[in-house]
Parts: C-alpha cells; structure tokens; sequence
C-alpha cells in the first residue's frame, strides 16, 4: 500500500505463561486502569471536598459489578450460544463483555453506594467519569490482543490496517487479511475525550467554568456516545437485534441504539442543569426516614 503509516499485528492474547497459568494481556491491561483509576480518581474527589477514601471503598465493588454487568449483557444478547451450554456462561475468560453492561451495572452499584455512604451520586460520578474515559483507552488494546472487536475490511486507500489471523475472521470476511483497526479508532476517542473531561474539571474547579455536580458525567454520556455510534457501524462483531453480525443488515446495532439513548440522556440533563438551572434529581441521596 502506497502512503502506509501503520499496519497492526496482535503478538497473541498471552504475555508470560508459567505452567498451567498463563498472565494475559486483557488483564494486565485491565489492573493497570483500575490502578490508574484509582490514583486518579481519589485525586479529584479530595479536589471537589470528597473523602479520597471512599473511592478506595467503592472501586473493589464498582469493578464487581462492571465485570457481573459486562457479562451478563453480552450473554443476554447472546443467548442463541449460550442457551445449551450453561457453564459457558462463566467462561468469561474466552471473551464476551460488554461495556454498556459494565456502565449500567456500574452506575446502579454507585447508587447503591452512595446511599448507604450518604453521599451525592452526582458529585461521586464526576470524579469517577475520566478514569473511566480513561480506563477504557487502555482497555481497548486487549482487543488488540486477542484479535476481536475489529471493523470490515479496510479501504486500500486508507494509510492504516489491522491483519487479523485466518483464525479469528468471520465466515464473511475469511479471505481478507486486513481490517479497519476499530479498537485504535475508540482508544483515541476515548483518550480525547478523557482529556476533555480533566480540562473541563480543572476550569471548573478554578472558578473559570460553571460546572454543576453532574454536568462532567452529561459530557462523558453523549461525548462517549457519539464516538461509539460511528465506530460501531464498522464492527464485524456487534451485538444486533434481528439479524447476525458482520453487516446486521436488516437489524439494529444493540451499541448504536444505547449510545443514541445515552446521548439524548445526556443532552436532557445538560438542558436540566443550563436550560432550567436545576439541580439534577440525585438518587444517591438515602430517602428521609418515615414518621408513624
């Protein structure tokens, strides 16, 4: 290819194997986010007047529920594989997670959380928004690794490819070598978007830009969203709603139809916040105790 800036090869999903245990790269990938996260998030809640420990309290049954949550919406939408072979279910080692489920499970556990620690949903979700945005720039490199969550095959004008191994192509798609590398295209998304978020909060923080509590977390939802929509309609492996992947034709993309409702989510709450100068109704905060 003429003009090539970058071609892509997976070296294999493992990193070190040492008998009958093998260090992969997803997970190494994955602690070292949460570890990031951690560090980082504990840093911008004591900056916006929350106890830094209470992120440390949090993230072991934040990331619980991420992973529970992951699980448990992809093998929903995925239930045509899994309906006979019920301890697959569990095999979460072979892949199959997805990040809508980990965001959803995630944020119940973050209510939960903050009304049995009695604090703002809100103001929690802001400092935990960009070690997400964050976490999943690095997470995104373990579909490098094990070969998955890659796009159609690519444009030879385009300066960029992904080989893919015969292996891991669909059916579709076997007789072609190089893919559109999807997993670079949301890493950078997200890494953008994480720094848009440290901007925003940091202008916020110095008086420069009116940030209400929840405004961080509205940005992250549509801004997140909107990257996710256009990726997504170039994957070879997306979760539909009445066809099959690669091509869903016929179908809807499940990714493309939660990320347009997380947008309009999104756009809701910043009207809620700049339109009506509300604050938005926060479901962290335990109910006041009844009267008898």
């Amino acid at each position: 290819m003429n003009g090539l800036i970058a071609s892509f090869s997976s070296p294999g999903p493992e990193l070190l194997q040492l008998g009958p245990f093998a260090l992969r790269w997803y997970g190494l990938l994955i602690a070292i986010a949460v570890l990031i996260g951690l560090n980082l998030s504990s840093r911008l809640a004591s900056q916006r007047g929350i106890e830094p420990g209470l992120i440390s309290d949090l993230l072991p049954i934040l990331v619980l529920a991420a992973v529970i949550g992951a699980r448990l919406y992809y093998v929903a939408f995925e239930w045509r594989h899994y309906k006979n072979d019920w301890g697959g279910i569990f095999a979460i080692w072979n892949g199959g997670i997805a990040i809508h489920g980990a965001l959803l499970a995630g944020s119940l556990a973050v209510v939960l959380f903050c009304r049995w620690r009695r604090q703002s949903f809100w103001n929690l979700l802001d400092v935990l928004v960009p070690s997400v945005a964050l976490g999943q720039a690095i997470g995104r490199w373990g579909n490098f690794f094990n070969n998955e969550a890659f796009g159609v095959p690519i444009n030879s004008n385009l300066a960029w490819k992904l080989f893919i191994p015969y292996a891991n192509r669909p059916i579709e798609y076997s007789y072609n070598e190089f893919f559109h590398p999807t997993f670079l295209y949301e890493s950078l998304w997200n890494l953008a978007l994480f720094a848009l978020l440290m901007l925003l909060f940091s202008r916020g923080r110095k008086g420069l830009l009116k940030l209400p509590a929840g405004a961080l977390s509205c940005i992250y939802l549509m801004t997140y969203s909107l990257g996710r929509v256009w990726i997504e309609g170039l994957r070879t492996d997306s979760l539909c709603l009445g066809a099959l992947p690669p091509s869903c034709e016929g179908g809807i993309r499940i990714a493309q139809l939660v990320s347009l409702s997380l947008i309009c989510l999104g756009g809701i709450g910043l009207w809620w916040l700049y339109g009506r100068h509300q604050p938005l109704p926060d479901p962290g905060r335990p109910l006041p105790p009844t009267t008898t």
